[in-house]
């Protein structure tokens, strides 16, 4: 694999860009990490073993992957900005990483493309690894769990913001849905807060790495109102539980068959929960028992 680029120098890496006529653009979130030893303790965190696959999101110039391949992962990476990917091709597809099969890239928005590279891993069993874009970071992540795609472990890092939401409690006011979300299929666990100064450029926030690990299959087992319920609940946080849960089970309730408020109120007492808590103050399994016994008074009938 050629070593190209200094990754750890701003002074080398400006110089790179500069030489290229590139710049780096806000609306993709670039900002690379340029400390050595932060790099190397998010690659730890990933427990990777020889031929492990990785998915890699926002490699930029390739610090993070030219680790991931050093460690023998195959890589697949997802790049947006057409300039990087030309660089990642120079360095990486046209050498024996390659011809291998041990790397590939595949360009664009990967919240458009991850679902054919999904199809194309036939089920195999994946990693995840990247520095977030700042502005997708949660989207993605939630598009990854909603849609069903899971990976065996991820260390991503994230907005210092985003990782105290993935790793909040109920009560908490970092709670929110995309709590729910991550701690329903991930074990959460916020690794290092990461200064600016670790990036280049350096970014106007602290970032933070977080490692999730996914859980056995049979806590991942929800109901098939979990996530809608979850999403409808949280975009009234202060309102009661009775309130919002009146709202949600008037959307999805068959016509006719009863109001929305008796469905809730009936979905509580089987859920044993007081009508005037707020969602921000549920559980996991509060809200799965809500959603599993909406379901059986909506669509069963009892």
């Amino acid at each position: 694999m050629p070593h190209l680029l200094n990754y750890d120098s701003p002074k080398e890496l400006r110089a790179f860009l500069e030489q290229r006529g590139l710049g780096m653009r806000k609306k993709h979130g670039q900002n690379f990490l340029i400390n050595p030893a932060v790099r190397a303790r998010l690659l730890d965190a990933l427990e990777l073993r020889p031929g492990d696959r990785v998915w890699e999101i926002g490699p930029g110039l390739g610090a993070m992957t030219a680790g991931l391949l050093q460690r023998d992962a195959r890589v697949t990476a997802f790049e947006i900005d057409p300039a990087f990917v030309k660089a990642l091709r120079e360095f990486f597809v046209d050498d024996e990483s390659s011809a291998s099969g041990a790397f590939s890239l595949i360009e664009g928005d990967v919240m458009k493309t991850w679902r054919n590279a999904a199809a194309a891993e036939n089920g195999q069993e994946l990693f995840l690894a990247g520095n977030l874009p700042y502005n997708i970071a949660a989207a993605l992540l939630a598009d990854f769990i909603e849609k069903g795609q899971f990976f065996t472990r991820l260390v991503v890092t994230v907005q210092r913001e985003v990782a105290r939401r993935m790793a909040a409690q109920p009560g908490s006011s970092d709670y929110s849905s995309f709590s729910v979300l991550c701690s329903s299929v991930y074990r959460v666990t916020p690794l290092a807060v990461i200064k600016p100064a670790a990036f280049y450029p350096p970014p106007h926030v602290d970032s933070q790495g977080v490692r999730l690990d996914l859980l056995p299959a049979d806590r991942r087992a929800l109901p098939r109102l979990f996530y809608p319920l979850v999403r409808g609940l949280f975009s009234s946080r202060r309102k009661t539980v009775k309130n919002t849960l009146s709202a949600f089970a008037a959307s999805v309730i068959i016509e006719g068959k009863m109001s929305g408020t008796d469905a809730a109120l009936e979905a509580l007492r089987r859920a044993g929960l007081a009508p005037e808590r707020r969602p921000e103050t549920l559980g996991i399994d509060e809200f799965a028992a809500l959603a599993a016994f909406l379901e059986e008074i909506v669509f069963d009938g009892r």
